[in-house]
């Protein structure tokens, strides 16, 4: 066997590089996009509604309708050591009409702990027409060990959704709230401290 038989192919070892390197660049891509997804769903469910997501207003109606509705309220916790539950369990309000309701929460351990909570409606189509003027969802919420918070919400319900034919006939919608658990930052690690002497050490 020749010298040249027995070395690796140079241009061989390049398509391989090139070729590692593109299905790093896929993966990293790939990844990204995934990231990018996340926020650009979620802006997608607030502006259609999509998956019962609720819409976020700033001014109240200015049509109320005749005709009535019930809304249920429904709480639900995922790892925080909180009671959480709604004060009155539905109301029957006007379309259109605002109205004002609480949750109740609890912080049942004996350390402070925050939360966040998420939030959807039953028939999730509703989600589009089911306004929220001011709600606890909007911030982080903390509680002090046994601490207790009386939490509104300010809603209407659309007027609009009467134009809807899957919903034009609609009795009943179900908001309904559940709290997670912030994940913590971790501490920024600090400087080691340098005393006199490892100073003059230092300076010789």
């Amino acid at each position: 066997m020749s010298d040249s038989e027995t070395k690796a192919d140079p241009a061989k070892g390049n398509r391989n590089r090139n070729a590692a390197v593109l299905c790093l660049a896929m993966v990293g891509g790939m990844v990204g996009m995934a990231y990018a997804a996340v926020p650009l769903y979620q802006l997608f469910c607030q502006v259609t509604g999509y998956g019962g997501t609720t819409q976020r207003v700033e001014q109240y109606s200015d049509t109320v309708l005749d005709r009535k509705i019930t809304v249920r309220f429904d709480a639900n916790t995922n790892g925080v050591p909180w009671e959480f539950r709604p004060v009155q369990r539905e109301v029957t309000m006007r379309i259109g009409e605002t109205m004002q309701i609480s949750y109740m929460s609890r912080n049942l351990s004996n350390q402070p702990t925050s939360g966040t909570a998420t939030f959807n409606v039953s028939p999730p189509r509703a989600g589009a027409y089911f306004n929220k003027v001011e709600c606890f969802c909007f911030t982080e919420q903390e509680l002090q060990p046994g601490e207790s918070y009386d939490m509104p919400v300010v809603f209407f319900v659309d007027p609009e959704i009467v134009n809807v034919p899957e919903l034009k006939d609609i009795k009943t919608i179900t908001l309904s709230y559940t709290f997670f658990p912030l994940e913590k930052k971790a501490p920024v690690a600090a400087a080691p401290k340098i005393n006199a002497n490892q100073n003059d050490n230092l300076g010789g």
